[in-house]
């Protein structure tokens, strides 16, 4: 009799071990996702006195050490904002650009988050919190890394159409605003209340338009772009040109040597401006 009761309190004792272990369980949730993982585009200035001729394209020189043909490719830029700047004070700039030889017009909604130091990780899982990850396939993750200072930069890049236009023209500004508007993605729609972003569009104004060109060359191994942006100067009675080298890798490690390495290349020839490009941040503010 004791040999049985003990045997059903034992077997008792299996199952309910096993139903606490496995049948009825609550699922567990999933792990958080990933950070996203960035590219690297390396940006560098040079001396607009020293590397333009008088007719403000790059002297032959310059074209002649990296390999770039007389040809350049055209983009004419423009921002849209209030006159409040609510949404590039929010971390935000819609972009529309139009490029030489491309039909459509290129949307693109970019956050950006300033990296401390070296921190890269650090700005990736801020951006993550709120909302960027891995999973976010529409969605491209680039740190910028200028002379002193890396930037973090999160883009949501888009085409749109508009009949009536050719060659360079960019839109009017209420067929601006349609654009931007109607292709938002919801991130930057939604970023500090429902309909936030096509709200500030909505009552939004040009800054701009630049007409920059870019020049294609190689150095070391590296496609290299040299753009040139004529931006209205501080005082707003002239155009300042905001000559700019820059190279893109998948790798921080390369990023990194590389960007030494050029520095001291471009410092050999006398051709570097020791400062940070910030040709958002200019643009932003003088127009």
């Amino acid at each position: 009799m004791f040999k049985k009761n003990a045997l059903t309190v034992i077997m008792a004792a299996v199952v309910g071990t096993s139903l606490l272990a496995g049948i009825g369980t609550a699922p567990q949730p999933a792990s958080a996702a990933s950070n996203m993982v960035p590219d690297y585009e390396v940006k560098l200035l040079l001396n607009p006195s020293v590397v333009l001729g008088t007719d403000f394209k790059l002297t032959s020189s310059v074209r002649s050490a990296f390999g770039m043909p007389d040809t350049v490719t055209k983009m004419n830029v423009e921002f849209l904002d209030t006159n409040a700047k609510d949404i590039y004070n929010n971390g935000w700039s819609p972009r529309i650009r139009k490029t030489e030889g491309e039909s459509d017009f290129e949307l693109s909604y970019k956050k950006r988050y300033a990296i401390t130091g070296s921190d890269i990780t650090g700005a990736l899982t801020l951006a993550n919190q709120q909302g960027f990850n891995s999973g976010d396939t529409g969605y491209e993750a680039q740190v910028e890394w200028g002379y002193q200072k890396k930037t973090l930069s999160i883009t949501r890049s888009k085409k749109g159409s508009k009949s009536g236009y050719s060659g360079m023209d960019l839109p009017n500004l209420a067929d601006s605003r349609s654009l931007l508007i109607n292709n938002a993605p919801d991130k930057f729609n939604n970023w500090v209340s429902s309909g936030w972003g096509t709200s500030k569009l909505s009552t939004s104004r040009v800054f701009g338009p630049i007409l920059a060109k870019r020049s294609i060359g190689t150095w070391s191994g590296l496609q290299l772009y040299i753009e040139v942006w004529p931006i209205r100067n501080a005082a707003g009675t002239g155009t300042e040109y905001v000559v700019e080298a820059s190279f893109k890798t998948s790798s921080q490690t390369t990023a990194s040597t590389k960007h030494d390495e050029l520095i001291t290349y471009l410092q050999g020839k006398g051709w570097f401006l020791a400062q940070d490009s910030l040709k958002t941040q200019l643009i932003m503010d003088r127009y």
